[in-house]
C-alpha cells in the first residue's frame, strides 16, 4: 500500500472528526487546518451546538491526550496551570502539573472565567510554556487550545482581553445545522454515541511531522509582501481603531500555508492569502467606535481591503 500524502492524511482526519461532528464540514476543515499550522482555535456560539464534541472527536482521531477544563467564575489561573507544594515526608518543594500538561485542551466556556484566570493561557499559548513561581515548565507537542464562548451579551460572561483574542489563530462560528443535516444527527445518535465512530487516523508524531511540511510550504517573496500590504492596510482603515497585529500576519501565513499543503501544492497562490486574510483577521480588529467589530463587519472591511490591494502578477 503506497504510503499517504501529507495531504491525504489531512483529509482522512477532516472525514474521522466528521463522522461525529455531522453538517459542518467547513468548520471541521478551519479546525483541521488551524491544529496543521500550528494555531489555536477558538468557538464562538450558543450552548448545545456541539462544539466539546468536535474538540473531543479531534483529540480521539489524533489518538493525543486530552483534558478538558470548564472555566467559572471561581476558577484560579493555578487551576489550570498547575501548582508547587510542599511534601513534609520529603522536605521538599514539588511541582503537580495542572490540565494544561496535555496535547489537546479543551477550555470550555472560557469567557465564564475572570481576566486573571484567562490570561493564564497566554504564555501557553505563545510559547508552549509556563511560569509558575519562578519555574520554566515546559508543555508537551503537539499543543492545540480549542476554546469555546459563549457570545458576550450572555449574562456571567467576561469579554476575552485582545491579548488573548490574537493569541487564537481562528475564531469560528458553528451555526445550526441545516434541516436535513438534524434529522440525519438525530438518526444516527439514536442508539450510537457519536464518538464511537471516530477512529484515530494520526497519532502526534504524524502530526509534528505534517507541521513542519506546513512550514516548508515556499510562498514566493511577491506573495510576502502582498500580505503584509493587506495586513497593513487594516491597520490604516478610517472605520479601524487597531488593524491587525505582526501575530496576524504570521497566523494568516501560516494558515496559507496549510491551505496550499490540503490542497497537494508545495507552493502557496494569492488565492490561499486571500482566503486566509478572510479567516483569520477579522477577530484581531477593533472598530472605530471602541468596541470589538463583529465578525460580519470586520469581514467586509477584509473583503474591501482585498478588492483594493493589488494582487501581484
Amino acid at each position: 500500500m503506497a504510503k499517504l500524502t501529507a495531504s491525504e492524511q489531512v483529509q482522512l482526519l477532516i472525514q474521522s472528526v466528521s463522522q461525529a461532528f455531522l453538517g459542518k464540514e467547513e468548520v471541521v476543515t478551519n479546525a483541521a487546518l488551524a491544529l496543521i499550522a500550528g494555531g489555536h482555535l477558538l468557538l464562538e456560539d450558543l450552548p448545545g451546538l456541539g462544539k466539546t464534541l468536535l474538540a473531543k472527536a479531534i483529540a480521539k482521531s489524533l489518538s493525543a491526550e486530552f483534558k478538558r477544563v470548564q472555566f467559572t467564575a471561581d476558577l484560579l489561573p493555578s487551576d489550570i496551570t498547575g501548582v508547587t507544594i510542599y511534601a513534609p515526608e520529603r522536605r521538599e518543594f514539588t511541582f503537580r502539573p495542572g490540565p494544561i500538561f496535555t496535547n489537546v485542551l479543551l477550555a470550555d466556556e472560557i469567557n465564564r472565567a475572570t481576566p486573571r484566570t484567562q490570561s493564564s493561557l497566554l504564555e501557553a499559548m505563545e510559547e508552549q510554556s509556563v511560569t509558575v513561581d519562578g519555574t520554566l515548565h515546559h508543555l508537551a507537542s503537539p499543543f492545540f487550545v480549542l476554546a469555546t464562548q459563549n457570545p458576550v451579551e450572555l449574562e456571567g460572561t467576561y469579554p476575552l482581553p485582545f491579548a488573548q483574542m490574537d493569541r487564537f489563530m481562528l475564531r469560528l462560528s458553528v451555526g445550526y445545522l441545516a434541516p436535513a443535516a438534524e434529522v440525519q444527527m438525530l438518526r444516527s445518535q439514536q442508539q450510537v454515541d457519536p464518538l464511537a465512530r471516530v477512529q484515530a487516523v494520526m497519532d502526534c508524531p504524524t502530526l509534528m511531522r505534517i507541521q513542519e511540511q506546513v512550514r516548508a510550504v515556499r510562498t514566493e517573496e511577491s506573495l510576502l509582501t502582498y500580505l503584509v500590504q493587506i495586513v497593513n492596510a487594516t491597520r490604516k482603515a478610517d472605520s479601524l481603531e487597531y488593524g491587525a497585529s505582526p501575530r496576524g500576519s504570521l497566523d494568516a501565513h501560516r494558515f496559507a500555508q496549510a491551505l496550499a499543503l490540503l490542497a497537494g501544492r508545495e507552493y502557496v497562490l494569492p488565492d490561499d492569502i486571500k482566503a486566509a486574510a478572510r479567516i483569520v483577521l477579522p477577530h484581531r480588529l477593533i472598530a472605530r467606535k471602541g468596541g470589538r467589530s463583529t465578525t460580519l463587519s470586520a469581514r467586509g472591511v477584509i473583503d474591501h481591503i482585498i478588492d483594493s490591494v493589488p494582487v501581484p502578477v
